[in-house]
């Protein structure tokens, strides 16, 4: 007698799908090697099919395998590659889905294969470039808290408690200091769970769009980090919309999947409102010098010129390519920007504790 499947419960089923999430989650890289290895077998002459049935018994995320596994069952039954993709919107989104469609209209699928595979690798490259530069700071901001909750709770109250009998009236930093300690002292968990809440409420606020946009258009106008966010905008912008115009997609469905890569919303939403005033029959380098505070004069200028030469992609390339370079050149000596920062936090982290510490000394020192 068969046994039957054990069902499992609705508290199983979320688990299962919590660890499915963490642990079969698709990385970038992985989409970008599928491409890229379909992009070759399809010029080496294998039909899309026998292409898809090989990358889904040979690649190495298993969540990736079942679904090439799914859009070979659906290319095998006659429908066409970039319709079958498109409903995995999470995996493969709108830019590269619209780029390999308008190669199967015009009958050029291993050159749209080719142009996405490049368009991802450029992408990459400037995700990596914009990553690699964040760690440096963000480890030494966490050495400096940890440092500094390292001398308040274990090394401070130690050397503090020989002012306690202090007769001699105390200098405010060292006072500031004796009161910072004993209130971590006594208050630590409960300022602890205040942190947490407070970051809790933070990430929530900031998930509302309308917070969410304002904190995206006071980042653009912050010193040195505003001309950086606007650079990677910029640099996506162009990056994208050449590569949509170039696999012939209609500029105003090119700038309205532009917008969905933009990681800032204001350059988002203006990017929306573009592609809708697109449809008057505006030039786009008229409609962009509406939105001159994110889009600068060469920008625009340069577009310009390229429409009137009727080579828009070959103009984007080049921006594309200007400010690539330019968040490549920042985000390497992002480290050197950042460094004065960071030295004069700890200077003045450290010329506090030690005028708190050494004047009562001295103080002391003149008593006897």
């Amino acid at each position: 007698m068969e046994e039957k499947e054990k069902k499992l419960s609705p508290l199983e089923q979320k688990v299962n799908n919590f660890f499915g999430k963490i642990f079969g989650r698709i990385s970038f890289v992985q989409k970008m090697l599928f491409v890229f290895h379909l992009q070759i077998m399809v010029k080496a002459g294998l039909s899309i099919v026998a292409a898809l049935k090989i990358l889904s018994e040979e690649m190495e995320n298993k969540k990736l395998r079942v679904i090439i596994g799914e859009i070979k069952t659906e290319v095998e039954k006659g429908r066409q590659l970039s319709e079958v993709l498109a409903q995995f919107p999470k995996v493969f989104p709108p830019i590269y889905v619209s780029m390999i469609a308008a190669g199967e209209a015009a009958g050029r699928l291993e050159e749209s294969l080719s142009q996405v595979s490049n368009q991802m690798k450029k992408s990459h490259d400037l995700t990596s470039h914009i990553r690699g530069a964040m760690i440096y700071p963000a480890v030494v901001f966490s050495a400096v808290i940890g440092i500094a909750i390292e001398m308040v709770v274990f090394i401070l109250p130690k050397i503090l408690v020989m002012f306690e009998d202090f007769k001699s009236d105390l200098p405010f930093a060292t006072k500031a200091l004796i009161a910072i300690v004993k209130f971590t002292q006594s208050y630590g968990l409960e300022m602890l769970a205040g942190i947490i809440i407070l970051v809790i409420i933070c990430v929530w606020l900031y998930k509302k769009r309308n917070i969410k946009k304002a904190v995206h258009r006071v980042m653009l106008h912050l010193p040195i980090f505003g001309s950086i966010i606007q650079k990677i905008n910029l640099a996506r912008f162009t990056l994208t919309l050449s590569a949509l115009l170039e696999s012939t997609i209609p500029i105003v469905e090119a700038t309205k999947i532009t917008a969905s890569v933009q990681s800032n919303l204001i350059y988002h939403d203006s990017l929306i409102e573009v592609s809708e005033k697109l449809k008057t029959g505006e030039n786009l380098s008229k409609i962009l010098t509406n939105y001159h505070n994110i889009f600068p004069p060469m920008v625009t200028e340069m577009i310009m010129v390229g429409e009137e030469a009727g080579e828009m992609e070959k103009m984007l390339k080049e921006l594309a390519e200007y400010y690539s370079n330019e968040v490549d050149n920042i985000m390497r000596n992002f480290a050197t920007i950042i460094e004065p920062v960071v030295i004069i936090l700890l200077g003045l982290m450290v010329a506090g504790i030690a005028v708190a510490v050494i004047m009562p000394m001295y103080t002391l020192a003149e008593n006897f």
